[in-house]
């Protein structure tokens, strides 16, 4: 029973308040043996779907999860093609985007309004690019993506921030490793609230995506922002969120003017 069926039963006075309140603790988190407690509700308090980080699970472990089905979307960030193969056993309707070795379990939303664009410094960037891609259209928002345009041709740029400004776009996620300055030039051009994300893509002393993190976090342009080395998944949520409420608000501007 969803948080709604539950206050809607209350309201009819179908159950008491107690019953009413253990039913919801009980639909916030579903346990998975001794080790895994997911959290089902997650979407509807939160607009953003339950993700499983599979890196350091076994393909069994994982499998076992996504068969049990604990929410209507379920995402596995970080997986490999032997994780794909475990889930797919159990679970055949799950598609695995390799691009980004995400699997997805359940369908996935419809567009709706919001929009947001994805830039990535160079091609070594795209899969977790593609990551923050997958998890904003698994949150109903559509995505444009420009790949490739980084600051060894700075004059590449010029055109996809163009575009995102003529598109409104409700905010724009910029992935960048070696030296991460593609964020504040963005930044610097963008009307939109900007989010890095750093990559581990680089030399020796970059120490792993450190340097992109650290040009990130000292940038001088007011707007820009940034989640953690490689993080797609927490990149591309906290851009749906903000297009998703940017958004809501347009629909509802456009209601009271009509």
């Amino acid at each position: 029973m969803g948080i709604r069926d539950v206050l809607e039963t209350y309201k009819l006075g179908k159950i008491s308040s107690e019953e009413a309140e253990k039913l919801l603790r009980m639909d916030y988190l579903e346990r998975i043996g001794r080790d895994c407690a997911l959290d089902r509700s997650r979407f509807m308090r939160k607009g953003i779907p339950e993700v499983v980080y599979g890196a350091s699970k076994t393909p069994a472990k994982v499998a076992e999860i996504c068969a049990s089905r604990p929410a209507d979307l379920l995402l596995v960030s970080k997986a490999g093609r032997e994780h794909f193969e475990a889930v797919k056993e159990m679970v055949p309707e799950a598609e695995f985007r390799e691009e980004c070795n995400t699997i997805i379990i359940g369908g996935m939303p419809e567009p709706g309004e919001g929009l947001i664009g994805i830039i990535t410094a160079g091609t070594s960037d795209v899969p977790v690019a593609e990551e923050a891609a997958v998890m904003a259209e698994a949150m109903g928002v559509r995505v444009m993506r420009y790949y490739d345009v980084g600051v060894a041709g700075i004059h590449r740029i010029s055109e996809p921030v163009k575009q995102l400004i003529e598109c409104d776009a409700d905010a724009i996620i910029v992935v960048a490793g070696m030296e991460g300055a593609l964020p504040t030039l963005v930044s610097s051009m963008s009307t939109a609230p900007v989010i890095g994300i750093p990559t581990s893509t680089g030399y020796g002393a970059g120490g792993k995506g450190e340097a992109a993190l650290l040009c990130i976090l000292q940038t001088c342009s007011p707007g820009l922002t940034a989640v953690n080395i490689d993080n797609g998944i927490g990149g591309g949520g906290v851009a749906a969120l903000i297009a998703n409420r940017r958004s809501g608000r347009r629909e509802r501007d456009h209601k009271e003017r009509s």
